[in-house]
């Protein structure tokens, strides 16, 4: 996502500036400029929820791993691993190998932020137990998602040789189409995030873990998550506007 994040802004910089395409790029520009204020502006608040959340202990005094390991066990999946791995915020849930992987900030944390963290991994792993569905499109995209975004980059950049000297544009649709699988990936994502924190919420509160204040602590944790993700697809999706305008217009 990175690589492609990076491919915008100098493809923008080279139409806006050279005018090949003969139009006027600012508007998109702005529009991805925004969005990308916006995302500096969530994870900014992310990581200062998370901080303020890490210094409120839970009522239970278990630690994230320990929450997660109770989570999984009273939900009935029991072929899953809880794991420390290094970093910061690099929690995730690993199908290939069934782990429930919590970062430094979480595995060892006595905190509701660590819980709320802990909780929305155990989620994912109830999703892949159950098989939910826009969990297991998202994983069967991921192949093609990988290849994708690595060779779009080059894809777009030959497109656009092509398109000054040939007028031909069909091999940079195919780098659009590439970019357009990243963010239908993004967007498929969306519901698997905010359905893993619902699962992670509603178990909380079932299980009485966590009532009240505290509970809407778990609740303000998780929502700037799932903002991340919000951010990121808009970022995809606009991006993918960004080409089709440049493409539509030279052929105009």
């Amino acid at each position: 996502m990175l690589d492609l994040l990076q491919a915008v802004q100098d493809y923008s910089a080279y139409g806006y500036q050279t005018g090949v395409f003969g139009i006027s790029s600012g508007g998109s520009i702005l529009l991805m400029g925004a969005i990308a204020i916006i995302g500096w502006i969530v994870q900014a608040r992310l990581q200062s929820v998370f901080s303020k959340y890490s210094q409120v202990p839970m009522p239970n005094g278990m630690t994230g791993a320990e929450m997660a390991e109770k989570m999984l066990r009273e939900n009935n999946v029991h072929n899953v691993k809880v794991i420390h791995v290094a970093g910061q915020l690099t929690d995730h849930f690993n199908p290939t190998n069934m782990t429930v992987n919590l970062s430094d900030s979480v595995y060892s944390s006595r905190s509701i932020a660590a819980a709320a963290v802990a909780c929305h991994e155990c989620g994912h792993a109830i999703q892949h137990a159950q098989g939910y569905a826009p969990l297991v499109m998202r994983s069967a995209l991921v192949p093609v998602v990988s290849f994708a975004s690595r060779a779009a980059t080059w894809v777009i950049i030959l497109g656009i040789a092509i398109m000054a000297s040939t007028n031909s544009t069909t091999v940079a649709w195919i780098g659009i189409g590439m970019i357009a699988m990243s963010a239908l990936f993004s967007i498929i994502t969306l519901p698997v995030e905010y359905n893993a924190s619902e699962r992670a919420l509603e178990w909380l509160q079932s299980s009485r873990t966590l009532q009240g204040v505290q509970l809407s602590y778990a609740k303000e944790s998780l929502r700037w998550a799932a903002r991340t993700y919000l951010v990121a697809a808009l970022s995809a999706i606009a991006t993918v506007i960004y080409y089709i305008s440049l493409i539509s217009r030279r052929n105009d």
